[in-house]
C-alpha cells in the first residue's frame, strides 16, 4: 500500500468541516459506556445530538411508520458476579444447540447477487430511509439513526469464484471461493441481516464465524433493540481493564493480551452481527480498543502509509488470536467528532472503519470474514463536545466472537 488511499467506493467523504483550531479535550468525559450515552442521547428527545447543536434538524427527520417512540423500560440492574473467566464460561448461559452445517440445505443458483445494491434491500415496517451518500444509506428506526453498507467489495475481492443460491424462508446463501481452497458461506435473511457465515478450510473442517438463531427474527419481523431485554450494564472492573487507548500501549503485545479476555459480563445468547452493530448495550459487553493513535484528515477516509504502520500491534494480535480460533471476529468502529452534519458524519465514520479493515486485510493479511465495520459517526462521543477534537475522530475494535458465535463449536 503506497501513499494515500482513496475513501472506499470511490465517494468523496463529507463531514468535520476543515479547521485550523481543535477545542481542548473536555476534563468532563462522556460517560465510558456507549449504552449511557444512548439513554443521554434518547433523553434529549428523538435524535437528539451529543452536543446539542443543530437538534432541530434532526427533529424534522421521518418519524417510524408505526409512530412507537416509547422504550419499554429495561429490567432492573441484576449483580452478575465478577466478570467471566474466558469465553466458554461468558456463554454458560447459552444453551447448547446443534448447528447444522452451512451447506447442509439444497439451493437453488441464481444469476444475479441479491441485493447487490444495499439501496435496494428489504427492509422491516418502521425503517425509513433519511438519506442515500453515495455507496452508504441512511437509516432510520427505533428512535436511531444508523448507516448501512456492503462488505461484498472486502469479501469478493480476490476471490476466484462468487455464485448465489435461494433458500428457503426467502433467506439467501452466498458462496465465495478462493484460490486456496478455502469457502466462505454466508447465509442471510430477507433483509440482508447475516444469519449464519462459516469458513470451510481445503480440509472440509467448518469453522462457524457466526451464527443466531433465525426464529429470534421470524417472531419479531422487524429491528428491535436485543439490548432491551438486558439490565443496565453495571461495570465492576477499572476502565484501563475495559478500555485499552493505544496512545498509552508501551508493549506491542499489550493488544494481545487485551483483546484475548473474555467479555466483561455473561452472554444471554448468541446475537447475530447486525445485532451487534445496532445494540450499544450488547456492544457493551465486549472490551474496546481505542485506536486513538490512527489520525485521519478533516473529513477523509483516507489512511496514509504512515498511518498504517500504527496498525501492526493490534493487526499482529489478531494474527496470533486467530492461529489459535480461525473463527475470531473482530468489530471495527467507525467514530467522528460532533463537526458537520450527522448524515455525512456517519457516512464518513463508516468509510473509515472500512478503510481500517481494508488496511489489515491488504497489508497484514487479516482475512477480510474475520472483519466486520460499522460507522457511527458523532453519536458515541468520547470527550462530550460539539466542538472539533481529536479524540473523537477514532476507529475502536472490539473482539466480538462470544457475542456471534458457540465457541463449543470451534474447538
Amino acid at each position: 500500500m503506497t501513499g494515500k488511499q482513496p475513501a472506499p467506493g470511490g465517494q468523496p467523504a463529507q463531514g468535520e468541516n476543515a479547521t485550523q483550531t481543535e477545542a481542548p479535550a473536555d476534563k468532563n468525559a462522556a460517560p465510558i459506556l456507549d449504552s449511557q450515552k444512548d439513554v443521554l442521547r434518547k433523553r434529549k428527545g428523538k435524535n437528539g445530538r451529543q452536543g446539542g447543536e443543530n437538534a432541530s434538524e434532526q427533529a424534522n427527520q421521518p418519524t417510524q411508520q408505526n409512530g412507537q417512540q416509547a422504550q419499554a423500560p429495561k429490567p432492573a440492574p441484576v449483580d452478575q458476579g465478577p466478570p467471566p473467566t474466558d469465553d466458554r464460561a461468558a456463554q454458560q448461559a447459552i444453551q447448547p444447540e446443534k448447528i447444522a452445517p452451512v451447506t447442509e440445505e439444497k439451493g437453488k443458483r441464481v444469476e444475479r447477487a441479491p441485493d447487490e445494491n444495499v439501496r435496494d434491500r428489504r427492509r422491516p415496517q418502521g425503517v425509513d430511509v433519511v438519506r442515500e451518500l453515495g455507496d452508504r444509506v441512511i437509516l432510520q428506526f427505533n428512535n436511531q439513526t444508523i448507516v448501512e453498507s456492503s462488505d461484498a467489495p472486502r469479501m469478493h475481492r480476490g476471490a476466484r469464484n462468487v455464485y448465489y443460491e435461494d433458500l428457503s424462508g426467502d433467506r439467501t446463501r452466498e458462496i465465495v471461493e478462493r484460490d486456496n481452497g478455502v469457502r466462505i458461506i454466508t447465509i442471510r435473511n430477507r433483509y440482508g441481516d447475516i444469519i449464519q457465515r462459516s469458513r470451510i478450510a481445503p480440509d472440509g473442517h467448518e469453522y462457524v464465524l457466526s451464527y443466531v438463531d433465525e426464529s429470534q427474527y421470524e417472531d419479531e419481523g422487524d429491528w428491535r433493540d436485543p439490548g432491551d431485554d438486558l439490565p443496565p450494564m453495571r461495570l465492576t472492573i477499572p476502565r484501563e481493564e475495559y478500555i485499552l487507548d493505544s496512545e498509552n500501549v508501551e508493549d506491542p503485545d499489550d493488544y494481545y493480551t487485551f483483546l484475548e479476555q473474555p467479555p466483561v459480563e455473561r452472554v444471554q445468547r448468541l446475537y447475530s452481527i447486525d445485532e451487534v452493530k445496532r445494540s450499544a448495550r450488547v456492544r457493551d459487553i465486549a472490551r474496546r480498543v481505542d485506536l486513538d493513535t490512527l489520525n485521519f484528515d478533516f473529513g477523509s477516509a483516507s489512511i496514509s502509509d504512515t498511518e498504517v504502520q500504527k496498525l501492526e500491534g493490534v493487526a499482529t494480535a489478531m494474527e496470533k488470536l486467530l492461529k489459535k480460533n480461525p473463527a475470531e471476529t473482530f468489530l471495527i468502529e467507525g467514530h467522528t467528532d460532533a463537526v458537520g452534519t450527522p448524515e455525512a458524519n456517519l457516512a464518513l465514520s463508516d468509510r473509515r472503519a472500512e478503510a481500517v479493515a481494508q488496511a489489515l486485510t491488504n497489508a497484514f493479511g487479516i482475512p477480510p470474514e474475520n472483519l466486520t465495520t460499522q460507522g457511527y459517526g458523532e453519536e458515541y462521543l468520547k470527550v462530550n463536545t460539539a466542538g472539533p477534537n481529536r479524540e473523537n475522530r477514532r476507529v475502536a475494535i472490539r473482539r466480538i466472537t462470544p457475542l456471534v458465535a458457540p465457541v463449543a463449536s470451534n474447538n
